[in-house]
C-alpha cells in the first residue's frame, strides 16, 4: 500500500542516514584526539582504568625525582667516605715513616695533623641540599622509592638509607637547650624543635652551661628549614669560663644563621638574658627549627684526634689504630656504596616501571589510526549513500501523482 501520509522508506532512510552520521562523528573525534576512549562517555569502565593508571604514572615522575634526590645525596657521602679512606693511607704512610728510629717524628706529626684537619673538612662539606650523613647528625633518611597498589589502596614504600659517622665527634645529651615558650625540648635537653609559621610565628631557645664542662671542639648545630647553621668552641671560647660560653654559642649561631639568608627570619639576641636566641619568622613558609650538641673527640674517627707519633711507643700504637680508622670509613663507603646502587636499580625500574604503564595506558585508550582511517572512507562512501537512498524514498510520493492522470 501506498500512503501520502506515511512514508516508511524515507523514515528507513533517514534513520540509516542519522546511525552513519553518528558513526562518521565518532571517528572524526578518534582521528583528531588520537584516542579511541577520550572520556568516560566513550567508555566508562576503560576510562576509569586508564585515569586511575595515568596517576600512578604521575606519581612514579615524582618517586624518580626522589630517587635521583636520594642517589645524589648519598653519591656526595659516599665520594667523601672515599676520599677520606684515600687520606687515611696517606696518614698511614706517615704512621710508617715514623716507626724508625733516625726520622723528625715532630715534622711527620705536623703532616698528620694537617691531614686530620683535611679530614675533619670532608665530613664538614659531604652535605648535599644541607643533609650530611658523616658527621653523626644524621642516623638515617628515608628514600620515597615507589607506590604500591593493592585492593585496599595505595601506600608508599622508602629504602632507608642509615648514616655513618665519620666525624673526630658525636651528637650527644649534654644538657645544653632550655626551654623555650613554645618549642618541644626533649627529655634529656640535648634537642628541640620549634615550629615557626609564616606570617610572625616567634619561639626561643637558650644556650645553658650544660651538664658537663665545656671542651674545644664541642658544636652546636641548629638545622633550619633545609638548612644548617653551626658553631664550634676554640680553646678561647672554653678559657673565657662556662658562664660566658652560652653568650658567646648564642652570638656565633646568630651570625650563621644570618649568613644563610633565609627569608623572612629574623633572630634577636638580647645580653640581657644570657645565651637566649629568639626566632621569628616573616616569610611566607612555615620553618621548623631543631638543634643539636655534638661532643667533640667521640665521632667515628675519634681516635684520630689522639694519633700520636712524637715517641716509639706512640708511633707503634698510632699504627694499630690507623688500621681500625681505615676499616671505619672503609665500612661506611662501602654502606653508602650499596645504597646507592640499591637506589640507582630502583630508579631504573621505576622509569622501566612507568614506560610499562604508559604503554598499557595507550593500549587501552589510544586509537588504531589505521583501522580508523579505513572506517573513515567507509562512513563516508556509507553517508553519500544514505543521501541518495534518502532523496529517492522522499521522491516516492510524486510518483504517486501519475494515478490522478
Amino acid at each position: 500500500m501506498s500512503s501520502i501520509l506515511t512514508n516508511n522508506s524515507a523514515m528507513v532512510a533517514l534513520e540509516t542516514l542519522r546511525n552513519i552520521n553518528r558513526n562518521l562523528e565518532g571517528v572524526q573525534s578518534e582521528i583528531s584526539t588520537g584516542k579511541k576512549v577520550a572520556s568516560a562517555k566513550d567508555n566508562a569502565g576503560i576510562w576509569a582504568v586508564a585515569t586511575v593508571m595515568s596517576s600512578d604514572v604521575e606519581g612514579f615522575k615524582a618517586i624518580s625525582d626522589s630517587l635521583n634526590l636520594g642517589s645524589s645525596t648519598v653519591g656526595v657521602a659516599r665520594s667523601a667516605a672515599e676520599k677520606i679512606t684515600d687520606t687515611l693511607k696517606e696518614v698511614k704512610s706517615l704512621i710508617v715513616s715514623a716507626q724508625g728510629d733516625n726520622v723528625d717524628r715532630t715534622k711527620i706529626q705536623a703532616d698528620i695533623d694537617e691531614k686530620v684537619s683535611l679530614i675533619e673538612g670532608f665530613v664538614a662539606a659531604a652535605q648535599f641540599n644541607g643533609l650530611n650523613l658523616l658527621d653523626g647528625a644524621t642516623a638515617s633518611i628515608d628514600v620515597l622509592a615507589s607506590l604500591d597498589r593493592t585492593s585496599t589502596g595505595v601506600t608508599a614504600s622508602s629504602i632507608t638509607v642509615d648514616g655513618q659517622n665519620l666525624s673526630t665527634g658525636a651528637y650527644a645529651a649534654n644538657d645544653v637547650f632550655g626551654a623555650s615558650t613554645g618549642g618541644t625540648i626533649s627529655t634529656d635537653a640535648d634537642t628541640f624543635v620549634l615550629s615557626l609559621d609564616q606570617g610572625g610565628g616567634s619561639d626561643d631557645i637558650t644556650i645553658q652551661d650544660g651538664a658537663n664542662a665545656w671542651a674545644a671542639g664541642d658544636s652546636i648545630s641548629l638545622r633550619i628549614g633545609n638548612q644548617t647553621a653551626s658553631y664550634t668552641l676554640t680553646d678561647a671560647d672554653v678559657d673565657s669560663g662556662n658562664n660566658t660560653v652560652p653568650d658567646i654559642i648564642a652570638l656565633g649561631l646568630k651570625s650563621a644563621i644570618d649568613a644563610l639568608g633565609i627569608d623572612g627570619l629574623v633572630v634577636d639576641y638580647d645580653s640581657g638574658t644570657p645565651g637566649e636566641l629568639v626566632f621569628t619568622n616573616d616569610g611566607t613558609t612555615d620553618l621548623a627549627v631543631t638543634g643539636q650538641f655534638k661532643n667533640a673527640g667521640s665521632g667515628g674517627l675519634s681516635a684520630l684526634s689522639t694519633l700520636d707519633v712524637t715517641t716509639t711507643v706512640n708511633a707503634t700504637a698510632a699504627l694499630a689504630s690507623i688500621e681500625d680508622l681505615i676499616q671505619t670509613s672503609i665500612d661506611a663507603a662501602s654502606a653508602f656504596g650499596s645504597s646507592q646502587s640499591r637506589i640507582s636499580s630502583q630508579s631504573a625500574f621505576v622509569k622501566s616501571l612507568t614506560d610499562a604503564l604508559t604503554s598499557g595506558i595507550g593500549g587501552l585508550t589510544d586509537s588504531d589510526i589505521e583501522a580508523a582511517s579505513a572506517k573513515l572512507q567507509a562512513l563516508q562512501v556509507q553517508q553519500q549513500l544514505g543521501v541518495q537512498a534518502l532523496s529517492i524514498a522522499n521522491q516516492q510520493p510524486q510518483s504517486l501523482l501519475s494515478l490522478f492522470r
